[in-house]
């Protein structure tokens, strides 16, 4: 294991964010603020509790996931996208350092940005909800294999685009609507069918319930389905990672 190569890009990648702070930590959380003042202080005083939980808190997971998703794809695709642009992802491979190695550097970084923001707004959470965390230590494992996985998947978009506007194209196109459609600010089971059992087809909807058990001790799923569905997606992110560096696909040309 090359750790002095996975140390030099991690911490590339780690100073690039320093570099951009507004737009990678100032932003995302002066987003998810104005969401908490208005769906979790404006609306949420007027509307009742869901499952037992007031509406401002029973946000908190969503909106959480939602920033958490679109951070993790971001910070990786741009990652991995920008050696591309530059050209300098030859001088990558062309280091004693292996696929593997080049992953975890690029992929680690995006998961401790991602983590780090998360962290940052569960505290800002504070300021407007009084919440609690019933299961802390499910909580963080759901953070990070939530990052880890759609960083994983943000490095693969990086490596499919071949411009910056095929970079956004999956994030605000699929990520953002599953993401508001899987349950971020509502619980599923409020569903008609045969809208409930469509939703089930969404699969942020296992993230969001699973998130949100993690809190408060309630799902809308099962959460070993949750868990398992992170965990399947995960896989499959690594097995086209595999298959994008064993045939060279984007990279060779």
């Amino acid at each position: 294991m090359n750790i002095y190569g996975i140390r030099a890009i991690y911490i590339y990648e780690m100073s690039r964010t320093l570099r951009t702070i507004t737009q990678s930590i100032a932003s995302p959380i002066l987003s998810t603020t104005l969401y908490f003042v208005v769906f979790g202080a404006a609306i949420g005083s007027r509307m009742g509790e869901i499952d037992g939980i007031s509406y401002g808190a029973f946000i908190i997971p969503g909106l959480l996931m939602l920033s958490l998703l679109n951070e993790s794809i971001s910070n990786a695709s741009f990652g991995i996208y920008f050696p591309k642009f530059m050209g300098t992802i030859y001088e990558i491979h062309s280091a004693p350092i292996s696929p593997m190695e080049i992953v975890i550097g690029f992929v680690g970084a995006a998961v401790s940005k991602s983590v780090i923001l998360g962290l940052l707004i569960l505290a800002t959470a504070r300021l407007f909800v009084d919440y609690e965390i019933a299961h802390p230590v499910w909580m963080v494992g759901f953070l990070l294999l939530t990052a880890v996985t759609f960083s994983l998947f943000g490095f693969i978009i990086g490596l499919w685009a071949d411009d910056f506007q095929k970079l956004q194209v999956i994030p605000l196109m699929v990520i953002m609507p599953l993401t508001f459609l899987g349950g971020a600010f509502y619980s599923i089971d409020m569903l008609p069918e045969p809208w409930h059992t469509v939703s089930l087809f969404n699969p942020v909807v296992y993230l969001v319930s699973g998130f949100r058990w993690s809190f408060y001790g309630v799902a809308d799923v099962n959460v070993a389905t949750s868990l398992g569905m992170i965990c399947f997606f995960m896989l499959i992110c690594l097995a086209a990672i595999t298959w994008i560096f064993k045939t060279g696909y984007r990279l060779k040309s």
